[in-house]
């Protein structure tokens, strides 16, 4: 699930998207309200982070516009500005939330939660594999009807075997992809999260779908 984090403070917006990653998002960065419009307009986000006070256009100006042409799309400000005043303009002009900086990151994972919860679920935003899928809008998981807790790192790596199941996906592309690192020859993280993942998505159940191709890597796929 995307997330489009419009910040001009680099500290705060890098601070954002990998604490975001570590829950599981992934993270898009705009440092400026033009390019923040434009990036949410064009690409398919789950929700918008948007500061207010933003050069080029304020956050006020790219709200509108937002809502406008894609109201569906959920929108939490971000802002140093605590006056009822401000708060009451944003939620009329149509943000989802609002919260006041500073803040604890914890806080804005449960808003950005709750606005998810609270968006219709699109179709695109649902995968499944066999009788397993993936609710990206609500972060769930579930197979057989039978939801999965998965821990964020492990929620990454199905998501993006997911998209793309039927794939060999080799140990580096999924070490860049999603750990953003550069794979080690001698490291076994890959192979580690892949035998966590396997215990909850395929032990219990007789139909395997996590293969593991011996000195390549893996695919996600229903085989006879």
């Amino acid at each position: 699930m995307k997330i489009l984090i419009v910040e001009d403070e680099p500290k705060t917006a890098a601070a954002l998207a990998r604490a975001l990653r570590e829950e599981g998002f992934s993270a898009d960065l705009a440092e400026n309200g033009i390019d923040g419009l434009h990036l949410a307009l064009t690409e398919n986000y789950a929700l918008v982070i948007l500061d207010v006070m933003l050069p080029k256009c304020d956050g006020w100006s790219v709200l509108h516009t937002l809502k406008a042409q894609r109201n569906a799309l959920p929108v939490i400000l971000l802002t140093a500005l605590d006056a009822v005043s401000d708060r009451v303009k944003g939620l009329n002009a149509g943000a989802d939330d609002y919260l006041v900086k500073p803040f604890a990151f914890s806080e804005l994972l449960a808003r950005i939660r709750n606005v998810l919860r609270r968006a219709p679920v699109q179709q695109s935003e649902l995968m499944r594999v066999a009788d397993l899928e993936m609710d990206r809008i609500r972060h769930r998981v579930s197979r057989a009807g039978q939801i999965l807790d998965l821990a964020p790192q492990e929620y990454r790596v199905l998501d993006y075997l997911m998209r793309h199941s039927g794939e060999v996906l080799t140990r580096t592309h999924l070490a860049e992809q999603v750990w953003d690192m550069n794979f080690d020859g001698d490291s076994n993280v890959i192979d580690a999260a892949i035998r966590r993942l396997r215990k909850k998505i395929d032990d219990p159940f007789e139909c395997k779908l996590i293969h593991t191709l011996r000195g390549v890597g893996y695919v996600l796929e229903v085989r006879s």
